[in-house]
């Protein structure tokens, strides 16, 4: 019977025909589109075994739980997936730190490049944005050769030739300093409102190398902590960490990393230098730049200028080629190096020192470093030093705000005076003041004093200010009015901001409360503020601030990690310079 009543015979032939042709073409699409559906299917289950393979493998376990151990996780995961069969050539955590160095290096040289495409292009920078600029090239700088000091320190780890502790806290001083430069890099544009453009191309770049070594840090700090902890354990639960400090401890309390040598030569009532500087022409030049200008570079020697009584009216830098540099002065009250740069006159806070440390083991003794700028110029350094294992010994810092700004590294003053009003000593750098005369000075009208503003915002940065053994007062022209002009301990700048008063005769120019807030709540739980046996006016402590991130300290092994010994490996390093100094408490 046909389905089409009422038409021909032929006519459905066709039709018949027409729809069977349709029919079948419905069926072999329908096959197309199932084998293309099994073969998705079969590519997806394949897709989807490999990558469960990937997550199974050793590799990928090492690198998550290298990751896991970061405060960015999933930028370290991220950036190391994105190298080319890299995470399949993982075997420890310390392959994962050393390609996460090598990806920091390349963002590093971007930045570089970054800046110097802002240079070319805008024709309109400010003084300050054209020296702020040409600070974070410095940085910059700095910045490669402390990563690929890292690297090099971290391929010879675990090595003989040097303690766990002492390998950790190189590893770690040395990336404390590398996120430091990416902070005052962005912090040389925050004084007008016409540098935010600027600092708005720089900021992504430069927190994005923050980030990079805050998450190799956080590694190596869970890399060192781990081996220590296994020594340990292996030697019978011995505290191998404070029995090698105790082992360098140097008979005359400096630490170890100044030489017999260099100790000699900061104590020594008079020592034979490589040239003299004399204002009045009767040395081997006239000015100290010119003097640095000629030292030698890379030197592993001391290299001793002497520069006789007179005021230098100039800037010097010591830049970090110029290694191994100690200037010796005729006496405190007569070599006075002088400047005035400031922020308000167009400097940045960094530049505006006037003497500047950045070469290694930097030595000085018996000269004052001064600004002359005055409060109302606002930010305006004596001296900036950036110089690992640098000691000074008898010298005075004067100026008003910012007067001595402790950057980065390991630094040690003895039996010097710092005098200043805002933030006087700040900065990022392991930093042990001690025996020294700490004195606020009056400030402008409407101001507050603080003697430290500490620049820590990592909690694995193994840096801080210490403050052991002081005098804190007031200069003469404050002494009278202290009571208009309320003076504190510190305040916070960074989130992680350290200091530490300890042993210390603390007057009445400070205010019960102790310290001050930087902005409202910030920091104030995160901070590490302590003071340990402290005596005088102004050391009582019953009406010292609330926060969390406050302490009293009344047991001798808290504040050990703090002394000269533990917090700037001294005895390794001091004991070279001839500066007197205690190890110990």
């Amino acid at each position: 019977m046909s389905f089409f009543t009422g038409i021909s015979s032929d006519s459905g032939k066709k039709k018949k025909k027409l729809y069977f042709i349709l029919f079948s073409t419905i069926l072999v699409v329908a096959a197309v589109i199932g084998l293309v559906a099994g073969v998705v299917s079969s590519s997806s289950r394949s897709s989807s075994s490999s990558n469960h393979s990937d997550q199974d493998s050793p590799s990928h376990t090492i690198l998550k739980s290298a990751c896991s151990t970061t405060r960015y996780p999933e930028l370290c995961y991220s950036e190391i997936q994105k190298v080319p069969g890299a995470k399949d050539k993982l075997t420890s955590q310390k392959d994962v730190i050393q390609l996460s160095l090598n990806l920091t290096l390349t963002a590093v040289q971007h930045n570089f490049f970054t800046i110097k495409k802002i240079v070319k292009t805008y024709k309109s920078l400010t003084k300050r944005e054209k020296t702020a600029l040409h600070d974070c090239l410095e940085m910059i700088d700095e910045t490669l050769d402390e990563l690929h000091e890292t690297k090099d320190e971290l391929e010879e780890y675990p090595n003989k030739k040097k303690s766990l502790s002492q390998y950790a806290e190189d590893l770690k001083i040395l990336l404390s300093a590398a996120m430091t430069n990416q902070d005052s890099c962005i912090d040389g544009f925050s004084h007008e409102e016409a540098d935010k453009k600027v600092r708005k191309i720089l900021l992504a770049g430069q927190q994005h190398v923050y980030h990079m070594v805050s998450n190799a840090l956080a590694m190596i700090c869970n890399l060192t902590n781990t081996d220590m902890f296994n020594q340990r354990s292996t030697s019978g639960g011995r505290n191998l960490v404070e029995q090698e400090e105790v082992n360098k401890l140097d008979s005359t309390g400096f630490p170890t990393w100044l030489s017999a040598g260099d100790r000699r030569l900061l104590q020594a009532p008079s020592v034979t230098p490589n040239v003299v500087v004399a204002a009045d022409g009767s040395g081997n030049y006239r000015t100290v730049s010119a003097a640095v200008a000629a030292a030698p570079e890379g030197s592993s020697s001391r290299y001793i200028i002497r520069i006789k009584a007179g005021v230098y009216r100039e800037n010097v830098d010591v830049t970090k080629k110029k290694t191994n540099i100690m200037f010796v002065g005729d006496g405190r009250r007569n070599t006075i190096i002088t400047g005035s740069r400031n922020v308000v006159d167009g400097s940045t806070t960094f530049n505006s020192a006037t003497v500047i440390a950045v070469g290694a083991r930097f030595l000085a003794r018996d000269i004052t470093f001064e600004n002359t700028a005055g409060p109302s110029k606002h930010q305006a350094v004596a001296f900036r030093s950036g110089s690992d294992f640098s000691a000074f010994y008898q010298c005075d810092f004067l100026a008003y705000q910012d007067t001595l700004y402790v950057h980065s590294l390991r630094q040690f003053y003895v039996k010097c005076l710092i005098a200043g009003t805002v933030d006087f000593i700040f900065g990022n750098a392991a930093v042990v003041l001690q025996d020294c005369d700490i004195h606020a000075r009056r400030p402008n009208s409407g101001q507050r004093n603080m003697l430290t503003a500490q620049g820590r915002d990592d909690p694995n940065q193994n840096t801080g200010i210490v403050i052991q053994k002081c005098r804190i007062g007031a200069t003469s022209d404050l002494l009278p009015v202290q009571s208009s002009f309320p003076t504190y301990l510190g305040r916070p700048w960074k989130e992680y901001s350290r200091t530490i008063v300890m042993q210390s005769t603390i007057s009445n120019v400070i205010n019960p409360a102790g310290w001050y807030e930087w902005n409202g709540n910030f920091a104030l739980n995160t901070l590490y503020y302590a003071e340990y046996q402290n005596s005088g006016a102004g050391a009582g402590t019953a009406n010292r601030v609330k926060w969390r991130g406050y302490r009293v300290l009344t047991n001798a092994a808290d504040v050990q990690p703090f002394t000269v010994g533990r917090f700037l490996q001294g005895s390794s390093w001091l004991g070279a310079t001839g500066f007197p100094f205690s190890l110990g408490l």
